[in-house]
């Protein structure tokens, strides 16, 4: 009984109502301390859009593993995280070594076809989206040379698909008579 009228007091009392305010305010000056010596703005403006960052590890067609970034998140030499314009989307790359064919798949949910730019030179993949605050752009090398007048992309849910035949390297050398 007296347990429960004290425990009542210190609740009547506000105390804890302004403790909370108080740790409020606190957290909200650390995240803006934090952000600014980190160079990435304040808290609010990360807040405003979302941040993504991850690897991608796969193995070579070689059998040696690759690993990517994607996201609209860095860290530098130093550390920095920074924000970049436009997030680098989940990209996967197969070499189809039989068919003589790079697949290669590309995640920009929120866009429409209509908005999607692919561009290919050499060995060599650009893919970039942009529909409102959506923003995609993707640099993506490949270990064959492409033939770029065979290439086929199609889009659906959020995925956009490439087929790109690739150049098959002939044999350098001659054939030598044997005597």
């Amino acid at each position: 009984m007296w347990l429960d009228i004290w425990r009542n007091s210190w609740i009547d009392s506000g105390l804890f109502e302004d403790l909370e305010k108080e740790l409020e305010g606190a957290e909200s000056m650390f995240d803006k301390v934090f952000n600014k010596m980190r160079g990435i703005g304040t808290a609010t403006t990360l807040a405003d859009s979302p941040n993504y960052h991850g690897y991608l590890i796969t193995i070579d067609h070689d059998g040696k593993p690759r690993i990517r970034e994607f996201g609209n998140v860095r860290a530098s030499a130093k550390g920095v995280a920074q924000i970049n314009g436009a997030r680098e989307p989940l990209v996967d790359t197969i070499v189809d070594e039989k068919q003589h064919v790079v697949r290669i798949t590309v995640e920009m949910p929120g866009v429409n076809k209509e908005d999607i730019k692919v561009s290919t030179s050499g060995r060599h993949v650009t893919v970039h989206a942009e529909k409102g605050d959506k923003k995609y752009h993707a640099d993506i090398p490949v270990d064959v040379s492409l033939e770029e007048s065979s290439t086929r992309a199609s889009y659906s849910n959020g995925v956009l698909e490439l087929k790109i035949k690739f150049k098959v390297p002939k044999p350098n050398g001659r054939e030598i008579k044997i005597e």
